[in-house]
């Protein structure tokens, strides 16, 4: 989580559900038509800067052949992994060639109806936290890792029963995701994670083509209450611009954890402009109120205990998906960090970069 108090109040602003009902319908259309509009980049962070960097987007330098990457993705088995049922793929897709900028994915075929069922992208937050060791490994995804940080075990409660669900490491720098160019590390921002984000989007739909028509819905979660607005406002921009569907978003999906009182204030009160002066004693007030609607529960996992031990253990404990484990970051973190984890799926990346994926 970013230092800054104000980095995980858009998720309390963008509250979207998959659900079909025609109020729920309503709220996805008004909320995605905000995204379009200018004189909201203030509420959603859309500096002109953002603007310009998405209006000079080059489409034709920088989707690049993906011709036979798809099988080459494709994963067997994971290490430690028990049989399943739905195809999976990791691999990296170049974002930027010149930098040699790349980011990694992970994506695991919906358990039934794949070829119907949305297509769904997890973004995870920090900024630097990885969507495959916290997303795929801990929270959504269809493997939970056992105690002993070697073997695996299956989550019942798994996204992919609901959708394809697609877990990308942005921005460059995070999890397995790398660049060539050092000062890529250092000047990283929202502007460019949109624009790599949207970038990878269109190369890995080129890679899955059987997907490019498919709805699309973001999510994510701390963050990425930044990267998801600003990914779905840089798809429909390029949709608008083109007069056609390029890539087909439906809605985007988070989870308030704000009251819907401070949440309102901070909106009337507080302006998060770089030009902004110094904030006002009702956006103070109304920020101190939000943070204590935080302040006790864990807002990694709001309904998880905390872990009393970090320690990894000689066997696996026993599990159970009702009793979820808070130390579970410890077991992915050894997962990992495995050698026999990171080699076979890891051709382009050098063992210096082989390290901590947290």
């Amino acid at each position: 989580m970013e230092s800054k108090p104000f980095c995980w109040i858009l998720l309390s602003l963008l509250i979207l559900s998959c659900s079909v009902s025609q109020t729920h319908e309503k709220m996805q259309g008004q909320t995605l038509g905000y995204l379009h509009n200018y004189t909201l980049k203030k509420s959603f962070g859309f500096d002109t800067c953002f603007l310009e960097a998405v209006d000079n987007f080059n489409e034709t330098s920088s989707v690049h052949p993906q011709e036979g990457l798809k099988e080459k993705d494709r994963i067997d088995r994971l290490p430690g992994q028990t049989q399943v049922n739905f195809s999976q793929y990791g691999g990296y897709v170049t974002v930027d060639k010149s930098a040699g900028r790349a980011l990694y994915y992970y994506f695991v075929e919906a358990q039934h109806s794949k070829d119907s069922l949305p297509l769904l992208l997890w973004l995870n937050g920090g900024p630097g936290c990885s969507s495959l060791a916290y997303g795929a490994m801990q929270e959504l995804g269809p493997f939970r890792v056992h105690s002993d940080g070697k073997t695996l075990y299956k989550n019942k409660f798994s996204w992919n029963y609901a959708a394809n669900v697609l877990f990308l490491e942005s921005p460059a720098g995070v999890g397995f995701s790398y660049s060539n160019t050092t000062k890529d590390y250092s000047t990283s921002g929202d502007r460019r994670t949109a624009g790599d984000n949207y970038v990878f989007l269109l190369n890995w739909l080129k890679r899955f083509p059987e997907y490019r028509n498919r709805d699309f819905y973001v999510a994510g979660e701390s963050y990425a209450g930044h990267y998801v607005p600003q990914l779905a406002h840089t798809i429909l921009f390029h949709n608008k611009k083109a007069n056609k569907t390029i890539i087909n978003l439906k809605g985007i999906i988070t989870h308030a954890i704000v009251s819907d009182r401070d949440m309102y204030q901070i909106q009337k009160y507080c302006n998060f402009s770089s030009n902004a002066s110094t904030p006002s004693r009702e956006c103070i007030a109304a920020s101190e109120a939000a943070s204590k609607d935080i302040s006790y529960i864990n807002i990694y996992n709001i309904y998880a205990p905390l872990c009393s031990s970090s320690n990894l253990t000689a066997q696996p404990k026993k599990t159970s998906i009702f009793r979820f484990d808070p130390c579970s970051e410890y077991y992915v973190y050894a997962y990992m960090n495995r050698p026999d984890v990171q080699k076979p799926y890891m051709p382009m990346l050098p063992d210096s970069h082989m390290t901590g994926t947290m």
